[in-house]
């Protein structure tokens, strides 16, 4: 049962994410903000992990409060729902095209936080969501889920495209490090005998 539920309140948000790292990529994210569900969207479908999130933040100041938290929530949920994360693959990988642009996203689920983002957005805005958010969401994750997390763009001119590839990149790596190995499915996989 490798599933989890966080619930996070604030005076800024009020976010509860659930997930299951054995789902079909099934989804149902409601944050208020339309181009992140899209995303959130994405991360589920591609990475094979259910989600459901729902975030009702203070979207009259800004997107970035809820953006953020949303990653803080989700990373949580990756970490309990992972446990001791005996059996699993830890590291995955994904180079992932998308039109113009090219993301290579690579991944270790260490337990010790790090993001290397290599992505540069050319556009402030992709529609009416600020592109800079983009970066603090997969900061939040990382620090929240014990990830870490390089992010490099090989290509792109699009913002929008450059931003989805960059969800797409992580959310297969994502799938390829929580998958069970066959091979080693009782073992913690570190020398340490523990993450």
């Amino acid at each position: 049962m490798r599933k989890a539920e966080i619930t996070r309140r604030t005076a800024e948000t009020d976010i509860t994410v659930r997930i299951d790292l054995d789902g079909t990529g099934r989804y149902d994210n409601r944050t208020g903000i339309g181009f992140f569900d899209h995303m959130l969207d994405q991360l589920a479908r591609h990475s094979l992990i259910d989600m459901e999130i729902t975030c009702k933040g203070d979207l009259h100041i800004d997107d970035h409060h809820s953006v953020e938290d949303t990653g803080i929530a989700l990373g949580q949920a990756l970490a309990q729902a992972l446990g001791e994360k005996r059996g699993i693959r830890r590291y995955g990988s994904c180079l992932l095209p998308m039109d113009d642009a090219q993301v290579r996203a690579a991944l270790d689920l260490s337990g010790r936080p790090f993001l290397v983002w290599n992505v540069t957005l050319p556009t402030p805005k992709i529609g009416t969501f600020d592109a800079e958010l983009v970066r603090e969401f997969f900061q939040a994750l990382s620090t929240h889920g014990g990830i870490t997390l390089h992010v490099d763009q090989l290509h792109g001119i699009n913002s929008h495209h450059i931003a989805e590839a960059a969800f797409k990149a992580v959310a297969r790596a994502l799938r390829e490090a929580v998958e069970t190995d066959p091979r080693k499915a009782d073992a913690i996989p570190s020398t340490k005998g523990a993450l």
